[in-house]
């Protein structure tokens, strides 16, 4: 059926200019050429695209190429146009295509110069196009990402399920089907789905060598993420969130400090989208920020870093995602900020799910935090994970642990003990009921099957070991072979054969404590409310400011909160401000504020940061985005316009309280408001005559303390907060 004129490596260097194949690419090749069903499991980068792109241009017909992504398919054409002088050699076909365009292809395909046909499975299902298919030659048909079709891989798609009888609808030609990464268990479904289970299959090493793998606690993620791009000047760049409204959050965060970055996710216009896909291979901008739910398909081979914002949803996704870096084998570093609290929003986003989805979900989420979590070498137990032996010392300190490995201790009888509790319980029970059982839990499943009763039963519980104790022994216990998950039946916990010799022979296992990553600050409190300084704060610098700060209060005879709220004190005191444009970036101090009190301020962190030689953490300093930019025009606009609060407040949905809380927020920045003609109306002379008084002399901006002074039977707190506001703005601002 194919018909080849010259040798394999000939047509590869005519058409792609290399000289030899890369590792199994030859095979995989004539396997498909010889008219086999082929079935190749190759990580990203090890050269997919390869295998079906050199016999489609080779052979007779057209071959149909089956792709869940609309912008890889956009890509690979560009690409692939550039090998002949016919624009007709490949064309995709999909939902972004006019019929004018779809006429076009479908003539190229008719006249015999179109080799490749990209799809996209639902354009593949429609009635008219495999009526169209049926009349004209194809050669084969590839599907790419085949981990689509199994609900246990991370980006499951319904309609990858319908591929089969279609094809065989259409006519009996070979089928190739590729993916970048499956676990044993995914590529049992793959080719049981595909009727591919007597298909030749290729699978390659998982092991991407040039890649360094990093987990970090989730703390300040979006100052860390700036500083770590600053330090990459030049280099291209993935970030990855979980939100659409993070993805463009972070862009624009990243923008505004000087990083040329675009979002890119699938609520954008599809030119958008194509548009932002071009500058990104063409250098125009440096980082795309992008969500983990939608596949990018971006073939760019110097990716430096991918960054990602959230923990993917499962170690698939983590793995095809970190495998866009480095595609050339050169540097490829992937950062990834890590807290317990997305797992929980992860869990989260399960609810109201089949119960069979939410299970496959928790196991998928299980493993990525156990990956997150473990202290051992991330490059094995990523690697086990696809079902791939290999030894950490290959690693080469191309992991955090490897390169700062944690401490280990002996863990042979710990090891031994938890095993012993799986085989009491007949190897019938989940990680987390068998941590139960050991810590001596009293739980309803423990309850209802007696464990209570058992001899291992709270003996994990002495020396304070507690369930990520037991989480780190059992995973290590995995890791090792001596344990393996039967994922069939929801990861219930099976001893191997090594683990029964084990048993009756144990032997030293060394074992490291997991990490631990409670309590690290979470993403909504970061970005609304800063830094909240205190901890990181120089104490020396921070003093000294606090001096000045009294001696200009006491020279302009105000209270010390009127120039400066002690909060900025303490920013300024960790980003060593030395400049008006860097000081307007510090919470709670505007344009305004900055221009009328800030010069001594900046002198004196100048000064400090020369005598005692301190390297700033300029690129720290980050320019937030304002979220509430537009609701900040719109009360300014309606306060010079004088409208009534209540009907201000009420165009913006907010309560009067509300309104006023933002009011207070502009106003502290150093934005002057005059609310006189309001408070006129609700607050005789004589009451905001005192108030003012008050204000003035007092030392503190308390409320309380306002109202116990002023007496709550003549004042409301409103009444005291819009005089507060207008003692800040007539005297501060």
């Amino acid at each position: 059926m194919f018909e080849v004129e010259t040798s394999l490596t000939q047509c590869l260097e005519k058409f792609f200019g290399f000289d030899s194949f890369k590792g199994q690419q030859e095979a995989i090749i004539t396997s498909l050429m010889e008219g086999k069903d082929t079935f190749v499991i190759m990580p990203t980068g090890g050269g997919k695209s390869l295998c079906y792109q050199l016999p489609a241009l080779v052979s007779e017909g057209t071959a149909i190429i089956i792709s869940p992504l609309i912008a890889l398919m956009k890509n690979q054409v560009d690409a692939l146009r550039n090998f002949g002088n016919e624009d007709g050699i490949a064309h995709f076909l999909n939902s972004s295509l006019t019929k004018v365009e779809i006429t076009k292809v479908k003539k190229d395909i008719t006249d015999g110069k179109t080799k490749l046909l990209y799809v996209a499975p639902e354009s593949l299902t429609k009635e008219a196009n495999i009526t169209f298919f049926k009349e004209i030659k194809i050669s084969f048909f590839a599907i790419d990402e085949a981990h689509c079709i199994s609900e246990w891989g991370h980006d499951f798609r319904p309609e990858y399920r319908r591929l089969r009888p279609i094809i065989e609808e259409i006519g009996k030609v070979p089928i190739i089907a590729l993916t970048a990464t499956a676990t044993p268990k995914v590529q049992q479904d793959i080719q049981k789905n595909l009727g591919m289970t007597s298909a030749n299959l290729y699978k390659s090493s998982f092991n991407r060598s040039n890649l360094f793998y990093e987990v970090r606690p989730k703390q300040n993620a979006i100052k860390e993420i700036i500083k770590y791009i600053k330090g990459q000047s030049g280099k291209s760049g993935i970030v990855y969130c979980l939100s659409r409204k993070k993805v463009d959050e972070l862009a624009e965060t990243l923008r505004v400090n000087g990083i040329k970055a675009l979002p890119y996710h699938a609520g954008l216009e599809a030119k958008e989208r194509a548009k932002t896909q071009d500058m990104f291979l063409m250098e125009d901008i440096d980082v795309i920020v992008a969500t983990i739910a939608f596949g990018m398909g971006i073939d760019k081979p110097d990716v430096r870093f991918v960054i990602h914002h959230d923990i993917p949803k499962s170690l698939e996704g983590y793995y095809q995602e970190t495998g866009r870096g480095g595609r050339d084998g050169g540097e490829g570093n992937c950062v990834t900020f890590y807290s317990h609290d997305d797992i929980v929003k992860l869990e989260k986003f399960m609810k109201g799910k089949p119960v069979a989805e939410q299970e496959i979900g928790k196991q998928l989420l299980h493993e990525t935090v156990s990956y997150a979590e473990t202290s051992s070498c991330r490059r094995k137990f990523l690697l086990h994970y696809f079902g791939e032996e290999f030894n950490e010392e290959g690693c080469g300190g191309m992991c955090d642990n490897c390169r700062n490995p944690k401490q280990k201790f002996e863990g042979m009888d710990d090891v031994a003990l938890a095993i012993e509790a799986i085989l009491d319980v007949k190897e019938k029970f989940k990680t987390k009921d068998i941590i139960h059982i050991l810590l001596g839990d009293v739980t309803s499943t423990i309850k209802a099957y007696k464990h209570n009763e058992l001899e291992c039963y709270g003996k994990g519980a002495e020396d304070n070991k507690n369930e990520k104790y037991w989480n780190a022994i059992i995973r290590q216990a995995l890791v090792s072979g001596l344990l393996e998950k039967d994922v069939e039946n929801y990861g219930l916990l099976k001893v191997t054969k090594e683990g029964n010799k084990f048993m009756d022979e144990p032997s030293s296992i060394m074992v490291t404590k997991d990490h631990d990553y409670e309590g690290t600050e979470s993403d909504s409190e970061e970005i609304e409310g800063g830094n909240k300084g205190g901890s990181g704060a120089d104490a020396a610098l921070f003093a000294a400011l606090k001096d000045l700060l009294k001696q200009t209060a006491h020279k302009l005879k105000l209270p010390p909160y009127v120039i400066f709220q002690e909060l900025s004190l303490e920013e300024m005191a960790i980003q060593y401000p030395i400049k008006m444009d860097e000081l307007v970036n510090i919470t709670g101090v505007g344009q305004g504020k900055a221009q009328k009190f800030g010069k001594p301020f900046l002198d004196l962190i100048a000064n400090y940061v020369e005598e005692n030689e301190i390297d700033r953490p300029l690129d720290m300093v980050v320019k937030s985005i304002v979220n509430k930019s537009g609701l900040k025009v719109h009360i300014i606009q309606n306060i010079d316009r004088k409208l009534p609060l209540e009907d201000v407040a009420s165009a913006k949905g907010l309560s009067l309280q509300d309104l006023i809380s933002e009011i207070e927020s502009i106003v502290h920045s150093g934005t002057k408001l005059n609310i006189c003609y309001y408070i006129n109306d609700i607050i005789d002379d004589d009451k905001q005559q005192e108030a003012l008084e008050y204000f003035k002399e007092s030392q503190s901006d308390s409320i309380e303390e306002a109202i116990n002074e002023l007496g709550e039977e003549d004042y409301t707190e409103t009444e005291i907060r819009l005089m507060r506001i207008r003692f800040m703005s007539e005297f501060g601002n």
